[in-house]
């Protein structure tokens, strides 16, 4: 077989792995015990359609996350969906709002309500975990273990992990999040992801 052919049939072979990955992925979500992070969680607020001067201050404020949880509690009158929220999700949400607003400027769309928030919004914790730990070993590992952010941050800050290519601000987003979100009972994990891994 010749070189050219053999390259032409590793391609192809990878699409096909590919497109059957994907196929999965939109039918079934291995993830999705993982409870969701700010962005998702801002993101299901904007689309629900709040009035304009809601959308401006979640987007532009400042605040720590104690004062963006009571601001969040204050706005369940004219932002229903938060009624929805449980203390999880709305703890989760005042962390992320704290983490990543004011959007700036530039990233604001001319019009919100057509906008692709899960592409103009900052990562969130969650989105860091699945997309920087996993680089090391399975979710599993990090996702069930309950601990204070400061034995995360220090883990975060080991050898292992300092070469890891986050701000100091996402590693506390980081830890944050799975100070609030973490300690997932093994029995909820898919099997697939319940072997493997390390252990800190």
């Amino acid at each position: 077989m010749s070189n050219l052919v053999r390259s032409a049939f590793v391609a192809a072979a990878a699409a096909v792995v590919l497109v059957i990955g994907l196929s999965r992925a939109q039918t079934e979500d291995v993830f999705a015990f993982i409870p969701s992070g700010g962005r998702e969680l801002l993101t299901q607020i904007l689309e629900s359609g709040p009035p304009a001067e809601d959308v401006t201050a979640l987007l532009t404020g400042r605040r720590g996350a104690q004062d963006w949880h009571a601001d969040l509690t204050s706005r369940a009158g004219s932002v229903p969906i938060l009624k929805d929220f449980g203390d999880r999700e709305l703890a989760t949400l005042a962390n992320y709002l704290a983490f990543a607003m004011p959007l700036p400027a530039d990233k604001m769309p001319a019009d919100p309500a057509r906008a692709d928030w899960k592409k103009i919004l900052p990562m969130d914790g969650r989105d860091l975990a699945l997309n920087y730990c996993q680089s090391c070993h399975i979710i599993t590992v990090v996702i069930t273990q309950d601990r204070p952010a400061e034995h995360w941050l220090g883990t975060m800050n080991k050898p292992s992990h300092i070469e890891i290519e986050l701000t100091p601000e996402q590693r506390r987003e980081l830890a944050d999040y799975l100070v609030i979100n973490g300690g997932i009972p093994i029995d909820l994990v898919p099997e697939e992801l319940r072997a493997g891994g390390a252990s800190y």
